[in-house]
């Protein structure tokens, strides 16, 4: 994967000045745009865009360096007008465009270069659990698909449940693990695009089929899951958490996910500011 990765960052250098498309860098890796963009973010700290796009405004800097003129950077790197890349540029680097030209002050962001460091085999932790059939209850809603950042309506979703909403789903709840889920499923374009709407569901998990009219139920045939338990400062215990899943454990492991939803439960540390315990459920099978 880090080969894949490294000539996905070879491919953006020699396309800087093109209008680079997230969905063709992510085909060029050989993997779905929403497993790459995954990937990148847990393993660089920072989205694809964002890297993109802060590769342009350091080519651009140098460029301006050279003397070029601002409205011909601008255009270069793809910006339709003075305004808009002369914003992006003060908001990057703190300083205008012609600043460059007349002190020479400059900012640099520099090629990413992913490398593997073995520090005594590191391992990924999981487990694997067969489960038989069970049912998601919570409340759910179909939401935009957003690979990156924070999703504000399952912020709202959240927001939104009720208190006989939650004493409802304690009462059913008979199944591990014991705790409030986030799942993820029916996307319109199968997690490979970043288009189209899915369906979120807060809730847990029962084998009670008896549920009211205030809760939504999604039924989960038996399979084998694997399970990834994690602690440590939240998000970022969590987010190297997925990144090895995916770039390390599954290409390395017998094991390919399959199409049932998976989901994930974080309980906050109480004494430790920020800090957490999750697990990430992914259903799989054998290859």
């Amino acid at each position: 994967m880090l080969n894949e990765l490294n000539h996905v960052i070879d491919y953006i250098e020699d396309h800087l000045t093109d209008d680079l498309s997230l969905e063709i860098i992510s085909e060029y890796a050989g993997i779905s745009d929403y497993h790459f963009r995954k990937i990148f973010f847990y393993l660089s700290g920072m989205t694809l865009s964002e890297y993109i796009k802060n590769r342009k405004l350091s080519e651009a800097n140098k460029d301006l360096l050279k003397g070029e003129k601002v409205t011909d950077v601008a255009f270069k790197y793809g910006y339709q007008s003075m305004d808009g890349f002369t914003r992006a540029f003060k908001k990057w680097s703190g300083f205008l465009p012609s600043d460059v030209i007349k002190t020479g002050i400059s900012k640099s962001f520099p090629k990413l270069l992913f490398i593997i460091t073995v520090k005594g085999g590191i391992s990924v932790e999981f487990r694997i659990e067969e489960k038989p059939g069970f049912n998601l209850v919570g409340v759910s809603k179909r939401i935009p698909m957003q690979f990156e950042g924070v999703n504000n309506e399952i912020v709202k979703l959240a927001m939104s449940i009720t208190e006989e909403q939650k004493e409802e789903m304690h009462s059913l709840q008979n199944i591990e693990p014991y705790e409030i889920v986030n799942a993820s499923y029916d996307a319109d374009s199968n997690f490979l695009k970043e288009e189209g709407d899915l369906t979120h569901l807060i809730g847990i998990l029962t084998t009670e089929n008896q549920v009211s009219d205030h809760l939504d139920k999604v039924p989960v045939e038996a399979c084998t899951w694997a399970i990834f338990p994690n602690e440590g400062p939240f998000p970022s215990a969590l987010q190297e958490t997925y990144a090895k899943i995916y770039s390390e454990w599954l290409p390395s492991s017998n094991y390919e996910v399959i199409n049932a939803p998976a989901f994930s439960f974080t309980k906050m540390d109480e004494h430790k500011k920020d800090y957490a315990y999750s697990e990430v459920w992914i259903p799989v099978r054998k290859k």
